[in-house]
């Protein structure tokens, strides 16, 4: 998946109008005017594919490597011992050992959210939770409300389904129907689609504010070149740069300022990138060699393409701003208390993101407030899940 600002860069006109109209489908269903598509990202780890091997039946584990041409999927604990250790491995065979009693039919994928050893009673702002922090977000569930959390062993949120007859042949589709597994008291099992926007809907004066912005967005397209977001589309190394560069606002935690003057010090951060490599080449073949990529990259940032640039870095802009105000109002919906830990306690904080999803083209795009959540997943000022040493 794509964020969802990033369908400019990536996906060409096509990718853009998508883009757009997800920002429509989002404003829609939170007026109210029309049910939507939405899942919620949560923040957990390892990923986790799990159910009937097509080729035997029997129930197994697995990480990514299912879809490999030669599929990795682990039946017993000899089997993931073999190949990892640690927390990994313990999460692994947890996994295999309770994720049964849901009686899982077909290839499902989720999110491993924590495991006994994972859960604690914290005081965080003068209220008991239990908490567990897979990895950026500590989610926090009120102490009264936790006895199923408690009674666990691990806890899983699922969000993929998979169909076909082989692991190389399956597709994927978005959801889970959870309401078909068997109850478990040793499996905290839920589902990461939002049933209910209805508790998020937006305000008269929020609806306009949208509006706008997605009226914005619609003019800034027909001023980018068709011909500018079809070459990035077919030049993904040029698309990839433009993205490295974005994102050392995302590091900041800040958002584009002056659009014209972004695209100019774009071009700097690439000299200056293809200027490094060419130094550390000892030879003058080598040099040249980087030299005539560097050229070839400029080709695409001329002056007469510096304009559509500018629009193309201004409606990603505008895309943005639209997708946070949408965030804010599916941040009502949280179902738990979301927090990051710091070195000086805990601070308020939201959900990792959001999935519209195209239920007629099976496309998805991410929404997620890179501002927050991806700050802080670079930011050394936070401690992550991983970092734990329960986690080592």
């Amino acid at each position: 998946m794509t964020h969802i600002e990033d369908k400019v860069l990536y996906g060409g006109v096509n990718g853009t109008r998508q883009a757009i109209f997800a920002l429509r489908d989002m404003r829609d269903m939170l007026s109210g005017k029309k049910a939507g598509n939405v899942s919620v990202k949560w923040d957990g780890a390892p990923a986790i594919f799990c159910g009937q091997d097509p080729r035997d039946g029997k129930f197994f584990v697995a990480k990514k490597g299912i879809f490999a041409k030669n599929p990795k999927v682990y039946k017993t604990d000899a089997e993931i011992d073999a190949d990892m250790s640690g927390d990994l491995a313990d999460k692994m065979k947890d996994a295999l050992k309770y994720l049964p009693d849901l009686g899982i039919k077909g290839v499902i994928q989720g999110d491993f959210l924590f495991s006994k050893k994972d859960l604690s009673t914290k005081k965080i702002d003068g209220k008991s939770y239990v908490t567990f922090h897979p990895n950026t977000i500590v989610y926090a569930v009120p102490v009264e409300q936790a006895s199923e959390v408690k009674k666990a062993k691990i806890g899983i949120v699922w969000h993929t389904t998979y169909t076909g007859d082989t692991f190389e042949s399956m597709r994927a589709s978005y959801g889970v129907d959870v309401s078909k597994f068997r109850n478990s008291v040793n499996v905290w099992s839920q589902d990461a689609m939002l049933t209910d926007a209805t508790k998020a809907t937006m305000t008269k004066k929020e609806t306009e504010e949208v509006n706008k912005l997605i009226s914005k967005c619609g003019l800034l397209f027909n001023k980018v070149s068709g011909t500018t977001l079809r070459e990035l589309e077919s030049k993904q190394h040029i698309a990839q740069l433009i993205e490295q560069f974005n994102n050392t606002f995302v590091r900041k935690g800040a958002l584009i300022g002056n659009t014209s003057m972004h695209v100019t010090k774009l071009i700097k951060w690439i000299q200056n990138k293809y200027q490094k490599e060419i130094d550390k080449r000892k030879t003058a073949k080598g040099k040249g060699v980087q030299q005539k990529k560097l050229d070839e990259i400029l080709e695409f940032f001329s002056t007469d393409n510096k304009k559509a640039l500018v629009n193309m870095i201004e409606l990603q802009k505008t895309i943005v701003l639209a997708k946070l105000i949408l965030i804010n109002k599916l941040d009502r919906l949280k179902s738990l208390d979301t927090f990051v830990q710091t070195n000086d306690g805990y601070k308020t904080t939201g959900e990792e993101g959001y999935v519209a999803i195209d239920t007629l083209g099976g496309d998805a795009v991410k929404l997620v407030d890179r501002m927050e959540f991806s700050y802080n997943n670079f930011s050394p000022d936070i401690v992550k899940g991983w970092d734990k040493p329960s986690r080592s």
